[in-house]
């Protein structure tokens, strides 16, 4: 192991150390916001601390193995060689364990997430595929026994959604979904098609970690309020009263609105989410494209040269473009199953992260 990582484990035993110091003064633990900050950190410090001390211990292991293929019993000395091997190559495990532990993690990753996807180029089939994606990622959620939450919707008459937006609650769920911005393209023939010729057309994606007040801090005062009453797909009214909220935050120009709930405190409420949700985003977006070295994608216009994803159905055919990584499962995909895809993105990420440490 090289003298710089083994360093920065030594650091981070006595950095463990001192937050478990922390943790037990009182006026530490009343401290709401200085408490949850050192408590993240803990979190993650733990498990590389833990592997750390797991690899000091089979080096000392290492050094009783080669006594024993010195003694002079030439059992013993058999036993010897053959725990060295093992030992060697758990030493060898646990030092590129450590190598991905000491990667810096994305403080946003146990977060939940609030999710807009929306029909951008192609018209009906445009939205007819946003629906699908919307599909896809509440089948995955299932899977992965997160929660879903509407939290604002406009449907097409021809199916789908031109816009949909929802919260997806659960462990690590930001981790798993970050990488989903972007513009997904399909390539298929359309139900409205009747000479059967293939269409591409594309849906864009925003993943966004849900933001707290102390997140972001908006004044009042930069925030346009205005109501309106509920509409259902078609134009058909849900409520008679002027329930739905769309907020619009001055300095920035976002926009967001809510729908879902019968109470217009209610509304307000999730639109207040999805508004700290996207000033936090964009934030990030600044300070990322500041430090340069994350490889971040972010939603553009949906044009089809900006795709990140290819859906091609005719040849159940899905390709990540950013990795270059294709699977010949796309009916499973839409079904949920894409862990496969989720799990290459991360792997990706890492490698990326590690090269460059």
């Amino acid at each position: 192991m090289e003298k710089s990582m083994y360093q920065r484990l030594e650091n981070a035993v006595k950095r463990l150390r001192e937050i478990d110091e922390e943790l037990m003064d009182e006026k530490v633990v009343k401290d709401i916001t200085h408490f949850r900050e050192i408590s993240k950190e803990r979190a993650n410090l733990d498990p590389q601390v833990a592997a750390f001390l797991k690899y000091k211990k089979t080096l000392a292991d290492i050094e009783e193995a080669n006594q024993m293929i010195h003694d002079p019993d030439p059992e013993i000395a058999s036993l010897g060689k053959e725990e060295l091997k093992k030992l060697e190559l758990a030493v060898e495990e646990i030092e590129n364990r450590l190598k991905e532990l000491l990667i810096p993690r994305d403080p946003n990753d146990e977060k939940n997430i609030i999710v807009e996807i929306r029909g951008a180029v192609g018209g009906d089939e445009a939205n007819m595929f946003a629906g699908d994606l919307f599909r896809m990622y509440t089948r995955y959620a299932e899977y992965e026994g997160w929660k879903i939450k509407m939290l604002d919707e406009s449907p097409s008459e021809a199916g789908g959604f031109s816009q949909v937006s929802f919260k997806i609650s659960g462990k690590n769920v930001y981790s798993k979904m970050k990488f989903e911005s972007g513009a997904h393209r399909v390539q298929r023939v359309p139900k409205t098609e009747a000479s059967g010729r293939i269409h591409t057309s594309t849906a864009t994606v925003l993943v966004m970690p849900e933001a707290e007040e102390i997140d972001v801090q908006i004044n009042p005062n930069d925030l346009q309020v205005d109501t309106y009453h509920s509409q259902g797909a078609g134009g058909q009214n849900v409520n008679k009263t002027e329930s739905a909220v769309r907020i619009t935050h001055l300095p920035t120009g976002i926009v967001v609105a809510c729908q879902t709930e019968k109470s217009q405190i209610q509304n307000r409420e999730i639109a207040m989410q999805m508004l700290r949700a996207k000033m936090y985003a964009q934030a990030l977006a600044e300070q990322q494209e500041k430090i340069g070295n994350e490889r971040k994608l972010k939603v553009g216009t949906g044009e089809r040269s900006e795709k990140i994803r290819t859906y091609n159905y005719p040849q159940n055919r899905v390709t990540d473009h950013r990795i270059g990584f294709t699977i010949q499962k796309l009916d499973r995909v839409m079904e949920g199953d894409f862990e496969e895809i989720i799990d290459a993105l991360i792997h990706y990420n890492q490698s990326t992260k590690l090269a460059s440490e």
